[in-house]
């Protein structure tokens, strides 16, 4: 399953890092694609819930929502 978030005041590569790191935790995610530009996040696993992709990018400093 492939999910698509938006996640508002990432500026850098260290941003896009902490972002990915948090969110590469949670069980079920495989792969995590940051574009900086746009400021999505597409994630793509089994059964992670977006709760916990929430709670991970909050864990980063940022805020998700789902696009």
């Amino acid at each position: 399953m492939k999910k698509t978030y938006v996640v508002d005041g990432m500026t850098c590569a260290h941003c896009v890092n902490a972002v990915s790191s948090e969110i590469r935790k949670v069980h079920g995610v495989v792969a995590v694609n940051v574009d900086l530009t746009t400021k999505l996040v597409e994630v793509d696993g089994e059964e992670f819930t977006d709760q916990e992709i929430f709670e991970a990018v909050d864990e980063a400093g940022y805020e998700a929502a789902l696009v």
